[in-house]
């Protein structure tokens, strides 16, 4: 084999290894970018179908009343390190399907800091997610609450008519919707005192401190 036969071998072998990088990381980022879109999609699918016991969330009433009367329970939850005190005003409500109706949640920090907590739900059982529609919900809303406050937090829902033509939720005369409250990086709020006063973060660490 000639020298420039030789050379032109190597010079294709190196293109072709390179190509064949090039596409392991176009694959390699394809996935990594599929993996961050999966959470937003999932989440989109789980709103648009009721998938898990997730509620719709409308900008419109219901307007369609029946006679049949379903009651919805209320619970609610904090998880990990967030010391709320965090409960329904009214642990249930019985009202005709379709009928909008009007409830609050009331949560309180009783600790000696201020905390940041956003709260996820769920309706069980979970087909009736889907005929769950909410008009006004403080769910995926970050929340902060200075030592001792208390906030009143209303959820305004209504249960689709269309409930009424499913075999399988027929019958059913209970729907819970469920609140879970989870604690969230607390560091967006301490830059936004720092940067609005010289002293903040000083005053922001003694009351940690407490």
């Amino acid at each position: 084999m000639t020298g420039a036969a030789k050379n032109g071998n190597e010079k294709f072998r190196t293109r072709s290894n390179l190509l064949v990088a090039g596409a392991c990381l176009g694959t390699f980022a394809a996935m990594v970018g599929m993996s961050y879109a999966a959470v937003p999609l999932y989440q989109m699918f789980c709103q648009v179908t009721g998938y898990g016991g997730t509620t719709q969330r409308v900008d419109r009433y219901s307007d369609k009343v029946l006679d049949r009367k379903i009651t919805v329970a209320f619970d609610a939850n904090v998880a990990g390190n967030l010391p709320w005190d965090f409960k329904p005003v009214q642990r249930r409500v019985t009202m005709p399907v379709g009928e909008t109706t009007q409830i609050s949640y009331t949560v309180r920090n009783p600790s000696s800091r201020t905390t940041r907590g956003r709260a996820s739900f769920n309706v069980t059982p979970e087909m009736a997610g889907a005929y769950f529609n909410k008009v006004e919900c403080f769910c995926f809303t970050d929340t902060e609450l200075k030592p001792g406050e208390t906030l009143d937090m209303p959820v305004v829902f209504y249960v689709d008519p269309a409930i009424d033509e499913v075999p399988e939720l027929k019958n059913m005369t209970t729907i819970t919707l469920s609140y879970t409250f989870f604690a969230i990086d607390e560091e967006p709020a301490a830059a936004s005192a720092a940067a609005a006063s010289p002293d903040a973060t000083t005053n922001k660490s003694s009351n940690l401190g407490g």
